[in-house]
């Protein structure tokens, strides 16, 4: 067991990973964050700014950035902030260069497209000597990358881990708290995404608060009955990482996934949004994982079938509002 944690690495160059890195140093952790562009590496390390991912935010004069993974896996524990389909393969890279036992804890927020697994599945695959756990909840990149106060819930199967790593990952405005439910966390991050486009939509298609209240709480109603068949317990899923982390993104244009949904609904094509941003968008690719999931299942999930069929091409905005307001009226549940 890793009996301190007081040196971090931080997988991912992005806007999350460089405001996770940012909140470490408030946390008094010594953190090095590695970026896949070599100008984002020499912005970090020479001008402490990611203006390309993170604009607008003064980053840490502790905070040095790299390229090469050996000096993540030096840590005494590893942030995975890599995007959801990348994960497999910069895991693949850390397999020779971890210690057994090295805590790593994931905190992308997807479903693998080609496999349909958990991120934490294909860790425990590929990494099986590690120590697991997952981050996840309300939080956008600038604000917690700025000092604004959040909660989000990190989860391992290992309470202790978990308990440590709350402890030494936290700090007054960025708490954390603890749980031994893994997949519910991780599907909650997942899923909301998927909700979001949909919530996106509704406002590009100027449908009215009371259509967007309705698809976010028809769209919870879907994740809880993906979580009870995937093997989440329901109050996960009721909070931060469930409930908290949907009515954010589905509530604000800081997210990506919700940006893009507006974009749709207001009659953009998927390939020139998508064309013109340098972040990835989740659901997009999420959203295939979690249908064919659903379906193999026996999960009825009509919104998140929607948007899978808009991002696919095989379905106009206007035709798949259509469909759902054309289902037939039941029990609410």
């Amino acid at each position: 067991m890793t009996s301190s944690i007081d040196s971090v690495g931080v997988i991912g160059g992005g806007a999350w990973g460089t405001a996770l890195a940012q909140t470490l140093r408030l946390a008094g952790r010594d953190v090095v964050l590695w970026a896949r562009e070599p100008e984002t590496v020499e912005e970090i390390n020479e001008r402490h700014v990611n203006s390309l991912f993170l604009p607008g935010v003064a980053l840490d004069h502790g905070l040095r950035a790299t390229a090469e993974l050996g000096e993540i896996a030096a840590r005494d524990a590893i942030l995975m902030v890599a995007p959801a389909q990348h994960v497999r393969g910069v895991a693949r890279q850390l397999k020779t260069l971890m210690r057994p036992g090295q805590p790593i804890v994931n905190c992308a927020k997807g479903i693998e497209q080609s496999s349909g697994r958990l991120l934490g599945e294909i860790l425990a695959e590929v990494l099986p000597d590690a120590r697991r756990a997952v981050l996840s909840g309300p939080s956008f990149a600038a604000d917690v990358a700025r000092g604004l106060p959040a909660a989000l819930t990190i989860a391992s199967p290992d309470e202790g881990l978990g308990r440590q790593l709350a402890e030494r990952l936290g700090y007054k405005h960025f708490r954390l708290y603890w749980s031994d439910d893994a997949t519910g966390v991780e599907l909650g991050g997942a899923v909301k995404n998927v909700l979001a486009i949909a919530a996106g939509i509704v406002e590009g298609k100027g449908l009215g608060a009371s259509a967007h209240a309705a698809l976010v709480t028809r769209g919870f109603a879907e994740l809880r009955r993906f979580g009870a068949a995937m093997g989440a317990r329901s109050e996960t899923l009721m909070g931060l990482s469930g409930l908290g982390d949907l009515v954010l993104t589905c509530g604000s244009p800081q997210s990506r996934n919700m940006s893009l949904g507006r974009a749709l609904g207001q009659g953009e094509k998927l390939t020139d949004v998508l064309g013109a941003r340098r972040a990835v968008t989740e659901g997009v690719y999420t959203a295939s994982a979690v249908v064919r999931l659903a379906q193999e299942k026996g999960v009825e999930m009509p919104i998140a079938e929607a948007v899978h069929a808009i991002v696919e091409g095989r379905a106009s905005v206007n035709d798949a509002i259509a469909a759902l307001l054309a289902r037939p009226f039941k029990a609410e549940g």
